[in-house]
């Protein structure tokens, strides 16, 4: 008789692993706190207009279309996946321009429009980045770090690649030009990571990036996590929806169930946790003796990503030459992360990421109108900041640096609209301190010194997601529930 198998969330680590393990012969129950599947990836309706609540950069595609293929299935029966041309338009407070993309031509003159002098150093990171990718990606993404010995045979080879280095010190080593440097260091912002701290491990999605160009889904990112619904039917995994995980049961070390919503109890041979680590092992897991003091010394010490300001907005007006996806760069950059990251204060020199997916997807607004997203990094919870006095003005100053930089007179042009605080993020998600992407992506905090994907403490508890090895962003959490198919 097949052994049950419970899936806690359905964020794409969750769905990937229920679908994983599905393919392998287990009887899968996913259990969903939300009436909707998708996690952080989950869709917001509001008037007329429909929002990707989280995610909406897919690179390296080809995760999601093995989790068809496991079936036997294409995944271009159940969604759309389109390249796009431009990948981040970055944009300075000056108002200077950097279109980047895949296209070799067109990042040399790119580059040269900054600084003639780093596009040869351009080439010698994205060379050096092949090199971090061939060994962070391709060999290490989808293997546990269970084991210490594991851990110390990689370590000549992360020494060779420079992983001492923080992501924006190994960029440095090959461009001079400040704004250049900030382009080419961003991606840890991503997965919750400051670029000065950031182990330059990360410097890997630069080069993930270029070997399979930046995606987009059409109907947006809830439209693969519709197709991953149908999926996980079709294929009879049992889903379960409003269901809230209260408690993880376990009996000596071992789990042995879950009790949902305070009162039912399912019982099951494993649990899969797409949910949070330090939210696990803090408050669904009541009995806490088998934590040793190294287990708890490791809880203790992790740094948390940064919190996620997310303000959703219709607009009247269409802005046709506005980008996909816009980075904008406020005045300072190392000071500015460092409010975040280490002050944990709020600061009004903002940088933001705006999505609007209406320049691939026309029907993602209603004719002549725009849907946006802009999302901006803030504090997480550990600031204290009190989101409820604070989240209005801070809207109200986003909207003014979006009215003055990207969207000119977006102020008057805003037909409805709802934001999102780290309070979303901490009470909704359950992510500790509300941080947008679980712990922060430093060396100490990666591969063996992450969350195990198997549970330090019992062993037939395991580990999806942001916040267990390989880390946020979607390669990395489908990545995640590509680890369990060696430890299942």
């Amino acid at each position: 008789m097949a052994k049950k198998i419970i899936v806690i969330g359905s964020g794409f680590g969750g769905l990937a692993a229920a679908l994983r393990l599905k393919a392998k012969g287990y009887k899968v129950t996913l259990v969903e706190k939300h009436a909707d599947l998708g996690g952080r990836a989950r869709v917001f309706k509001k008037g007329e207009f429909i929002y990707d609540g989280g995610p909406t950069v897919i690179t390296a595609p080809y995760l999601f279309e093995e989790l068809f293929k496991l079936f036997n299935k294409n995944i271009s029966d159940y969604v759309k996946i389109v390249p796009l041309n431009l990948w981040y338009r970055f944009v300075f407070n000056n108002g200077e321009t950097f279109d980047y993309n895949g296209d070799t031509k067109s990042m040399e003159e790119q580059v040269k429009k900054f600084c003639p002098e780093d596009y040869a150093g351009y080439l010698k990171l994205v060379d050096f980045t092949e090199k971090i990718f061939d060994k962070g990606f391709t060999d290490l993404s989808d293997k546990p770090f269970n084991n210490l010995i594991f851990m110390m045979k990689q370590i000549p080879s992360l020494l060779k690649l420079k992983s001492y280095k923080s992501v924006y010190s190994l960029v440095s080593n090959y461009i001079s030009n400040e704004k250049l440097r900030r382009v080419f260091s961003m991606h840890p912002l991503l997965v919750g990571g400051n670029p000065f701290s950031t182990t330059s491990i990360y410097t890997l999605i630069l080069f993930l990036e270029k070997k399979w160009g930046i995606h987009y889904s059409m109907g947006g990112t809830g439209s693969v996590v519709k197709a991953l619904e149908k999926l996980m039917i079709e294929e009879n995994i049992k889903i379960i929806k409003n269901a809230e995980v209260t408690e993880i049961l376990t009996e000596n070390k071992k789990v042995k169930g879950i009790k949902v919503n305070n009162s039912k109890v399912i019982n099951s041979d494993y649990v899969i946790c797409n949910s949070d680590p330090p939210n696990v092992y803090n408050d669904l897991i009541k009995s806490k003796e088998h934590y040793d003091f190294l287990f708890k010394q490791k809880m203790k010490r992790m740094d948390y990503s940064m919190g996620l300001f997310v303000y959703y907005f219709g607009s009247k007006k269409k802005y046709e030459n506005v980008a996909h996806h816009t980075i904008y760069f406020g005045n300072s950059y190392k000071e500015h992360l460092n409010k975040i990251f280490e002050k944990k204060e709020l600061s009004e020199d903002i940088s933001y990421y705006l999505h609007r997916p209406s320049a691939t997807d026309p029907n993602m607004s209603p004719d002549g109108q725009d849907a946006f997203y802009v999302l901006v990094p803030v504090p997480n919870n550990l600031s204290k900041i009190n989101w409820v006095k604070e989240g209005k003005k801070f809207k109200n100053l986003v909207l003014d640096k979006m009215n003055q930089t990207v969207l000119p007179g977006i102020k008057q042009n805003v037909l409805s609209d709802f934001y999102l605080t780290p309070d979303y993020f901490e009470i909704d998600l359950a992510t500790r301190y509300g941080s947008g992407f679980s712990i922060q992506p430093k060396f100490s905090q990666s591969a063996y010194f992450r969350f195990h994907n198997q549970s330090e403490i019992f062993k037939n508890l395991y580990f999806v997601g942001a916040g267990t090895h390989p880390g946020a962003g979607m390669p990395g959490v489908l990545s995640s529930a590509k680890v369990l198919d060696k430890l299942f």
